[in-house]
C-alpha cells in the first residue's frame, strides 16, 4: 500500500507539474498571439473624404500584425452608430473609435465605455458632452481654423473694398466640422463689412444635395451671387453642376472655395471651376492606430492629436495633384 501510494504521489506531482507548464505555455502562446482590438463606427460614405478616411483606417489595420479592426458603417445615422458602440462593449474590444455623425447624445454610450474600462478616441469630428474624460483625445483637425483659411483666400483675392455677397452650403446640421466650420468663416469675415452671406443653408456634405441647395440659391439670389463658400469638396462640386446649368461659369462668374481636398476638387481646380480647397486630412489611419497602442500600453495622449494641412489654389494645386492619395 505504501509503494502503491508513492506512485500515486508521484504521478499526481507529474500531471500537476504537467498543467502548470501546459498553462505557462498557453499563457505565453495566448500573448504572443494577443492583437489589440480597436472597434471603429464610421459615419458612413457620404462623401470621397469620408471614403478615403475610411480607406486609410481599414489598410492601415490590415497591414498592421499586432492590431485587428472592428469596423461598423452607420449610414449617416447616429443610433446605428450607438448601437455599433454598444456592441465594441461587449465584444470587449480594447479601443473604441468613431466618427460621431452630430456633436450631442453621447453621454450615456460612453458612460457604458467608461464603464468597461474601454477608452475611446474622436476621429476628425468632435462631441459636446460634460465629462470630458468620457473620452482620451481626439484626432483630426482645426475646423475652425479651416473656416478662417477659406475667408482668408477670399479677402486676398476680392480685396477689402469689394462688396462681396456670399451663398454658404453647410455641412450636416450639429456636426462638429460643420459648426466650426461655420463659425470660423464668420470670424474670418467679420472685419470686412462689405462681405456679407446673403443664404445658407445644409446640403448635408453630399453631391446631390450640393447641388439641389444651389439651384435654390440661384433661383432666389441669381446674379446677386459673388462667392459659394462650401463645407466641403463633395457639396462644392454638386453646386458647379448647377452653376452651370444656370447658364453661368463656376469660378469666374461665382468664386467658389469649398473645404477637404480631395482629388476631384483639385480636377475641378486645374479646369478652372473651382477656385480653392482648403485641406482636411483624411489619412487618419496610422494616428489612430498609434494612439490606441499608446494607450493599450498605459500611456498618456493628448487631448488633440492635430492632423497636417494646407489651403491648395491656382498653380500650387495643379503641382500638387498627381501626388494625391484621396
Amino acid at each position: 500500500m505504501k509503494k502503491v501510494f508513492v506512485n500515486l504521489l508521484v504521478c499526481v506531482m507529474v500531471i500537476i507539474a504537467f498543467a502548470g507548464c501546459s498553462r505557462k505555455s498557453e499563457k505565453a502562446s495566448t500573448k504572443n498571439d494577443n492583437k489589440i482590438v480597436i472597434g471603429f463606427a464610421q459615419i458612413g460614405a457620404e462623401s470621397g473624404w469620408r471614403t478615403a478616411e475610411t480607406s486609410s483606417i481599414k489598410d492601415t489595420c490590415a497591414n498592421d500584425p499586432d492590431v485587428e479592426l472592428k469596423f461598423s458603417d452607420a449610414q449617416q445615422k447616429q443610433e446605428n452608430q450607438i448601437k455599433a458602440i454598444r456592441n465594441f462593449i461587449a465584444q470587449k474590444v480594447d479601443v473604441i473609435a468613431f466618427s460621431p455623425v452630430v456633436e450631442s447624445g453621447w453621454e450615456t454610450v460612453l458612460t457604458e465605455a467608461k464603464d468597461a474600462g474601454i477608452p475611446v478616441i474622436l476621429v476628425d469630428r468632435g462631441i459636446e458632452v460634460e465629462d470630458e474624460s468620457l473620452y482620451t483625445t481626439f484626432i483630426g483637425s482645426d475646423f475652425v481654423e479651416e473656416g478662417k483659411n477659406a475667408a482668408k483666400f477670399l479677402i486676398d483675392h476680392f480685396g477689402e473694398d469689394k462688396t462681396v455677397n456670399i451663398v454658404e452650403l453647410q455641412g450636416t446640421v450639429g456636426a462638429s466640422a460643420a459648426t466650426d466650420r461655420k463659425k470660423g468663416f464668420e470670424q474670418g469675415i467679420e472685419s470686412e463689412e462689405k462681405y456679407t452671406i446673403i443664404e445658407s443653408q445644409t446640403a448635408e456634405f453630399t453631391r446631390s444635395k450640393g447641388k439641389e441647395v444651389m439651384e435654390a440659391f440661384l433661383k432666389s439670389q441669381g446674379d446677386k451671387i459673388d462667392v459659394l463658400y462650401a463645407h466641403n469638396d463633395d457639396m462644392a462640386l454638386g453646386a458647379i453642376q448647377a452653376i452651370e446649368e444656370y447658364g453661368l461659369v463656376p469660378g469666374k462668374d461665382i468664386i467658389i472655395v469649398s473645404i477637404d481636398g480631395v482629388k476631384d476638387a483639385f480636377v475641378a481646380i486645374k479646369d478652372g471651376k473651382l477656385n480653392c480647397t482648403v485641406e482636411c486630412n483624411p489619412l487618419l489611419g496610422p494616428q489612430l492606430v498609434q494612439a490606441a497602442k499608446d494607450l493599450v500600453d498605459g500611456k498618456t495622449l493628448e487631448r488633440w492629436i492635430k492632423s497636417n494641412e494646407d489651403v491648395y489654389y491656382g498653380q500650387k494645386a495643379i503641382d500638387a495633384f498627381d501626388i494625391r492619395q484621396y
